[in-house]
Parts: structure tokens; sequence; C-alpha cells
């Protein structure tokens, strides 16, 4: 059953993130401030499914290949284990639309079930399993093991891999998937939302998301995770709030679920190909040589529409370019490239306050 891991495209950094989206906001565990990076996730990934394939006798290939899809669970929704545990297989996932319900067992805490997208490749990996006799008739008390047993599996693997023990433990992954999703610049509140915290932190543009937008967001992070239609490095993803059509243009400014406004200049006729309204939801995309950084404390007075407070989170210097790399209040990262001549006179250092700048016609939008 070896399979490569499921493609990624965005490695989790090391770097710290801001208070507002401190990984302990995020999942509350005792471990500190450890996690893993996509690199240690996907050599853990690994070290699982050579294990499950690598028994020799079928009744301990079954037993692996359920401790396997255990792990792929916690892995791709950042599910807590006794979650996973009390997870249905056969009734449980939707493998049309590619989501799994989890937290079924919450009900008598006043919990409702959340339903999470999965990776296409992890429902067809489920439904392959499920349709496996075999392994239908072994797992006939679904996955209800002992948790014991699981998180001695878990640690095992880690070590396996070069990782301390500790790290192998479902908080550790689970919390590693929270991280890995917010690089990915998913918004805090629908991180928040698939790891069914009971409550969110969120702004007040939250309320004017309805569930089924913030199903929509999920999934539209999801699935980029796997796939990228565009080069562009720096994306928000919101509803329309407002359209003011001019005679040749029409100016569209969006509201990201984190409260943050972006503005764009589009063409009538794109307005009109692209079908958008006000409440569509959209991709505003904006790629790394137009953002424009500008250390200073205050807003800067700028002719640019779209300004962005954040810190340098890193700085990445190449011979031609260097990569500015800036994490804004909510955690989403936003990238500026110049070149290295230019770099060496900003005077730019990790954690500095600066403003991330660009106008309105350097904005691209998508819809899915």
């Amino acid at each position: 059953m070896s399979r490569r891991p499921l493609r990624r495209n965005k490695q989790v950094s090391d770097s710290p993130i801001t208070e507002r989206t401190s990984h302990a906001r995020i999942v509350s565990i005792s471990h500190g401030g450890q996690c893993l990076d996509m690199v240690q996730m996907n050599r853990l990934e690994q070290s699982f499914r050579s294990w499950a394939g690598g028994a020799s006798r079928s009744d301990i290939r079954l037993s692996r290949r359920r401790i396997l899809l255990i792990f792929l669970l916690i892995r791709y929704t950042g599910a807590k284990l006794s979650e996973v545990l009390a997870f249905n297989p056969f009734h449980d996932v939707d493998f049309r639309h590619h989501l799994v319900v989890l937290g079924g067992t919450e009900k008598k805490y006043g919990r409702p079930p959340r339903e999470v997208r999965i990776p296409e490749a992890l429902s067809e990996e489920i439904r392959s399993s499920m349709d496996d006799p075999v392994f239908k008739k072994y797992i006939g008390n679904f996955f209800r093991v002992d948790p014991g047993h699981v998180r001695r599996k878990f640690y095992g693997r880690a070590v396996a891999s070069g990782l301390p023990p500790a790290m192998g433990a479902p908080e550790i992954i689970r919390k590693s998937r929270a991280v890995e999703l917010m690089q990915s610049n998913m918004p805090l509140p629908v991180v928040q939302r698939m790891l069914g915290h009971s409550t969110l932190n969120v702004t007040a543009s939250y309320v004017d998301f309805s569930d089924a937008d913030m199903r929509q967001v999920a999934q539209h992070f999801i699935d980029k995770e796997s796939r990228r239609k565009t080069s562009a490095r720096n994306s928000f993803f919101g509803k329309i709030s407002s359209i003011k059509k001019g005679d040749i243009q029409a100016k569209v400014e969006m509201i990201t679920l984190n409260g943050d406004k972006v503005t764009t200049i589009i063409t009538n006729d794109s307005l009109l190909r692209l079908g958008l309204k006000t409440g569509s939801l959209i991709t505003a995309e904006v790629k790394a040589p137009w953002v424009v950084l500008q250390k200073s404390g205050e807003a800067p007075e700028s002719s640019a529409e779209n300004r962005f407070p954040g810190a340098v989170a890193r700085i990445n210097k190449g011979k031609i370019t260097t990569e500015f790399v800036v994490r804004i209040s909510d955690g989403t990262e936003l990238c500026s490239i110049v070149t290295t001549e230019s770099a060496s006179g900003t005077g730019f250092r990790k954690n500095d306050r600066v403003w991330a700048l660009f106008n309105s016609f350097a904005v691209v939008l998508h819809i899915d």
C-alpha cells in the first residue's frame, strides 16, 4: 500500500507568528510551541505508508492499514484522536464531495458534528480500503481501538522518521496541520472551524459569511494545496462588498474573513465576463513584484489604495533578487520581490514593522 505523500505546495515556516494567530490560540496542547514542518510531516507520512505495507502477515497488514488511515485523517483534517476513533468510515464520508463528518460523539456537549473537506487523493484511499471486503470485515468495529495502542504506534513512526517520540503525538500532528493551513493563508476563522473550536477568534466581518460560504472557503484552500492556477504569490479570499461601475472600468471592493478590504479596478467587460456581483466569493491575487514595502509606524501617505501593516517575517536573499515575506495582523503572509541591489538600500531586517502597499490596478480577480 506504499504511496507517495499527498502533494503539498508551501512549507511551514519556523518563524514565529503574531500574537493574534499564535499556535496556542489554534490548538491548546502541552507541548509548548513545537510542531512539525511540511518536510517532517511528509517524512512521517511516508514512514507510516512503508510500515503499513511492509508486514508479511495479512492480519498485521490489516491492523497497520487501520492505523495508517487514523494517521491520515488526523494529518489532513486536524481532528482530535478521540474524534477519529469514533469515526465511522462507512457512514461518515461523502466520497462525491470529499467530505468527512467529525465530532458526532460530541452532541451531548452541545457541539454539532462538522463537515471537513479532505484532499481527493485521501478520499479515494479511504474508498479503496472500504471496498476491500477483507479490510471491511476486519474493521467491523470501525476505528474503535485502544488510544494507548494508537499513540504507541505513532511514537514508533516518529522515531523511525528520525524525530523524537513526542513529535509523533496526535496533538502535535493536529497542531501542525493547523499551522500548515495558516501558512497557506487560510483565514483563521476557517482553520478554527475545521478544528472544531467552540469559540472562534473572529472579526465583525465574519458575521457576513454563511456556513455555505465558510465551507466554500475551506474547499478553495484544500484544493489549492495540490494545484495552483497562477504564479501569483499573494492571494486574498473573500466576498465582494461593493461594485462601482464607470463608463469603461469598475471599482470592486472585497472584504476578507479577517475584515481586511482589498480594492481592484477591472474593465466592465471583465466584470460582465466573470459575472461578479455584490456578495460573490472571489480570490484577489497580487504578484510579488507589485508589492511595495515601506517602513513606517503610521499609515504612509501613498496613492496605493491597498495598505497593510505588518512585520518582516523572512528575508530570502538571492544573487539577482531578494524576497521579503511580511506577516500582516491576521497571520496572512505577503511577499515582495525587489532586486538585491535595491534590497541592500532598504535596510529592512527581520521583525521590522513595515507597510505592504499595492495599487488597485495590480490586483487580479479569479473565480472558481
